[in-house]
């Protein structure tokens, strides 16, 4: 599939154009902030063509396309307007709370930044190596160049944050490059240096070193974004074009030299002193510990919490200890997935397990969590057991990151220090955290996805017999009480055009949802309103109750169900009020879809009129018979 249809495909799925507030992407992930999460339809984004996953973290809908995210990113900005410049204008903002509010603010100001950083990284790890082995000496204007390159991106990271910042709160983000400019002013610089004692308007103003530094500028951004919204609407149209901007310097600057800039740097400097002390108790603990969880962090979004830590720590000590126990975390799921592709007889998986190793040891994990580990549960558990030793290694190595960058074959240059200290350390840990990983998902083992072509021998084996054999035919029972409906008469286009699948609809007279044959709960809503069944023979059945029901935020259903639950035909999945859900104004009738329609021939529906839970609805004839 082409970028450009993937990009349309997306945006139509995610509910439209008109439903997304904001976008921006990592290294495989599009991290969508949408009006309305519940117009877009998951589901379908998950068996699309080039999605790897998608997940709901911090308040974003992120969907996991690898490592041609850039190219997709791209294609949507060009089919349309989401991508474009809004900072001039306000808009509705959908606000998480709590942690997850955290979590969003943080990674959408980070986000954007990553590639260049990794790469500046690469490059400042690079010339670590090369002035330590005497390739090239710090006083050559060859090394000045090349290190301006590497580190002015982190010299000058304020600047960039308040870019990105000003973008996430629709600040001006002119207005917050001015702010962070007067931070890292030569002539602040230079009082700051020089000691002499600063004030404004009699107030004492404690300076700091405001270079590579992160926390004051986000605080002094997301309050100066705060006060041009009051501004703008206080003051006349004919003015506040130029009186808001001096209003934001005067207030903001002063503001953040006095409060924000100490408070900031103190903060960064307490959490960084912390972790820092976890490693000196205990650094084979310590390191075990971020090995071990930090691929889980990543999972939860949790992980961008502790970026702004990693960067701080460089900023302030020149190095940080942290970070390069989490290295074990990726050649640990690395280990894993490769584990799998030497495991495996189905030649779809170890094609994509290959690939995932491949990618992987570049640091980009996602295809190989969210493709290959996870779903088979028990490789990802070897990796994090593999993490955990290779991260106790490295912490009792004491390895340490000299600058910033995601972990993988390439950054492996950032953690060379001065005489190399520790490097050794962090290579054993990454290839034992590798290997155990990759041995334990061998023997511990999977359940490995049977290929549909291995159905061949049991058609031999019937005709040898002389019996008729449809190994891949399926039966499916009502799991609803109530009256037929053609799917075509639902009134919800998804279902009623067949785009989701071939089916048939149910206006139910009984307010219960039984299990449709043996098998396994794929998808357990948490609004409750729909389920998704998979059969032991692969059928992949979707009951969705109501139309737009969804919208009731799970009111007036009962589930007895969660994903992953085994389940025997007959068995009570979900129950609900008819009366009350039609009360609230929503359409009870009920689509049962076979949403890998595509894998038969042919969906024959086999009833009509009133039909009994549990009665044959449904049969698929997958065309693989023979007499």
């Amino acid at each position: 599939m082409s970028q450009e249809k993937l990009a349309k495909e997306i945006v139509e799925l995610v509910g439209g154009e008109k439903n997304v507030d904001s976008l921006v992407h990592c290294a495989t992930r599009l991290r969508f902030v949408l009006k309305d999460d519940a117009k877009a339809d998951k589901a379908k984004l998950e068996k699309t063509e080039g999605i790897i996953a998608v997940k709901e973290n911090g308040g974003q809908f992120q969907v996991v396309v690898g490592n041609k995210v850039p190219e997709v990113y791209s294609a949507i900005g060009q089919i349309s307007n989401i991508l474009d410049d809004s900072s001039g204008k306000e808009k509705p903002r959908k606000a998480a709370k709590g942690l997850g509010g955290i979590i969003d603010i943080i990674s959408s100001i980070f986000a954007p930044l990553l590639g260049v950083m990794a790469g500046a990284g690469i490059l400042k790890g690079l010339l670590l190596i090369a002035s330590n082995i005497g390739w090239l000496e710090t006083t050559e204007t060859t090394y000045t160049i090349l290190y301006a390159a590497a580190d002015s991106l982190f010299y000058f990271l304020p600047l960039l944050l308040a870019v990105t910042t000003a973008r996430k709160f629709q600040g001006n983000m002119f207005v917050a490059m001015t702010i962070a400019g007067a931070l890292i002013y030569p002539s602040i610089v230079t009082l700051k240096s020089e000691g002499t004692p600063t004030d404004f308007f009699g107030i004492p103003v404690i300076l700091m070193n405001y270079s590579s530094t992160v926390i004051p500028i986000i605080l002094a951004v997301i309050v100066m974004s705060k006060l041009e919204k009051f501004f703008n609407k206080t003051l006349h149209d004919s003015v506040k074009n130029f009186v808001t901007p001096l209003f934001l310097l005067v207030i903001m600057v002063p503001l953040t030299l006095l409060v924000f800039g100490p408070f900031g740097v103190y903060v960064g400097n307490a959490i960084a002193a912390g972790l820092v002390a976890a490693f000196g108790f205990s650094p084979l603990l310590a390191g075990a510990v971020m090995g071990a969880s930090w691929q889980l962090l990543v999972i939860f979004g949790i992980h961008w919490g502790l970026i702004p830590v990693f960067i701080n720590n460089v900023a302030v000590y020149g190095q940080d200890g942290v970070k390069p126990a989490a290295t074990a975390s990726i050649f640990a799921q690395t280990g894993a997935a490769f584990g799998v592709m030497l495991k495996t007889k189905n030649k779809k998986l170890k094609t994509l397990a290959g690939s995932s190793t491949l990618t992987a040891l570049f640091g980009i994990t996602e295809p190989a969590i969210y493709g290959v580990t996870l779903p088979l549960k028990r490789p990802f558990i070897a990796g994090v057991i593999g993490g955990a030793v290779g991260g106790a290694i490295i912490g009792q190595a004491g390895t340490l990151a000299f600058a910033s960058g995601a972990p993988g074959l390439l950054t492996l240059p950032i953690f060379y220090g001065p005489g190399g200290q520790g490097f050794p350390g962090l290579i054993l840990g990454i290839v034992v955290s590798f290997v155990v990983s990759a041995v334990l998902t061998y023997i511990l083992g999977f359940k490995d996805p049977v290929e549909e072509e291995t159905t061949s021998e049991s058609t031999s084996s019937a005709e040898q017999s002389g019996r008729t054999m449809n190994a891949s035919d399926e039966e499916v029972l009502s799991p609803i009480e109530g009256t037929i409906v053609n799917l075509s008469e639902v009134p919800d286009p998804a279902f009623s055009s067949g785009a989701m699948g071939k089916g048939i609809a149910i206006e139910p007279t009984v307010g219960r949802v039984v299990a449709p044959f043996d098998g396994t709960v794929t998808v357990a809503f948490k609004k409750k309103h729909a389920l998704a069944v998979v059969s032991d023979t692969g059928a992949e059945i979707l009951v969705h109750v109501g139309v737009d029901t969804v919208k009731l935020d799970g009111q007036h259903f009962v589930s007895h169900i969660k994903e992953g639950d085994r389940v025997k035909a007959g068995d009570l999945l979900l129950e609900f009020d008819i009366a009350q859900i039609k009360a609230a104004g929503y359409h009870t009738v009920t689509p049962i879809i076979v949403t890998n329609s595509a894998n038969y021939e042919e969906v024959i529906p086999q009833a009509t009129g009133q039909v009994h839970s549990q009665e044959l609805l449904l049969k698929l004839n997958s065309g693989k018979g023979e007499e």
